[in-house]
This record gives structure tokens, sequence and C-alpha cells, in this order.
């Protein structure tokens, strides 16, 4: 056990993390969820093959590690600790998900309702202006970030990359 605190957790070692984390230091599973986010969203992603689901598994993930980070007896092997959590929980989200049924196109266009009215159009048309205003008021570098964002769906660490800026600039 590491009896000396951590002082910066950015630099801390994974097993030391752990360890803190175990001891109650709830920014030191912070940094743990920081570092292994995107590793955990990505099996689940590999595993469900649906975004939204992927996501909300990924935040399910973490819940449960935190629940149970002190049964954790090698702070070592959290990472596969961690990985192995990921891959039975979705496992159990694929057996527990109801069938999906075949949906015939006509009984689609008759539950579509017209949502396209004048006023809908203008209210619209409004918003998309005061949002090109709002934009142009902005620097180069947070416009873009935004419309990275936004738009086209870059993760914080594509973006750095992008605009070569780092990613607490990017935040």
């Amino acid at each position: 056990m590491n009896i000396y605190p951590i002082r910066n957790l950015r630099t801390a070692s994974v097993t030391q993390l752990v360890q803190a984390a175990q001891n109650g230091r709830r920014e030191a599973f912070g940094e743990l969820f920081e570092r292994f986010e995107r590793h955990v969203f990505s099996v689940a992603l590999r595993r469900l093959r649906d975004y939204d689901e992927a996501q909300e598994l990924c935040q399910d993930v973490f819940i449960q590690a935190m629940q149970k980070i002190n049964q954790l007896r090698e702070p070592e092997a959290f990472v596969s600790w961690l990985r192995s959590i990921a891959h039975r929980m979705a496992i159990n989200r694929i057996l527990r998900r109801p069938p999906s049924a075949p949906v015939a196109p006509e009984t689609l266009d008759s539950a579509c309702v017209e949502d396209e009215t004048p006023l809908t159009v203008a209210l619209a048309g409004e918003r998309r202006a005061q949002l090109r205003a709002g934009l142009s008021r902005l620097r180069d570098l947070d416009r873009k970030t935004l419309e990275a964002f936004y738009v086209q769906g870059q993760s914080l660490v594509e973006m750095s990359d992008q605009f070569d800026a780092p990613l607490g600039t990017i935040k």
C-alpha cells in the first residue's frame, strides 16, 4: 500500500490511483474514469453495436467499478478487472435485450405525424440565424471547436489533434 499522498493525479500510476480510490479519494476514481472511459466505451460499442447503448453501458460499468473498487485485491489488475466488468455487463445487456421485430414501411408511414407548419419553419429559420450570428462573434478556434464537436461529432482528443491545441484548451 502506498503511504505517500499523491500530489498530482495526472502523473500518478494506475496502481496509485486505485489505492487512493480504495481509500476514499473520489478525485482519484475520477482520474481513472478520465483515463479509461474511451477504452470501456470501445468495448461496449464493439459488443453492443449501438452508440447510445454503449454510452449508457459505459456509465453503468464505472458506477459498478466505483461501488466494487474495494473488492479489487490487486490494484495492478485494475485495467483487466474493468475490462471484464465491461464485457460481462455488455453480454448481460445483450441477453436481456428484447427481440427486435421488423416493421412494415406502411406502418411507419401511417404513424408519422407531419411537424412542418409555417410557424415551425419560421422559428427554425430564426434559430439558425441567431446561431450563425452567435458563432460569427466567437474567435476562430472557439467557433471551429464548437462546429467540430456539435456538427461533426468529433471527440475532444480528435479536436485537440486537428487544431494542434492542448486538450485543456479544447475542453
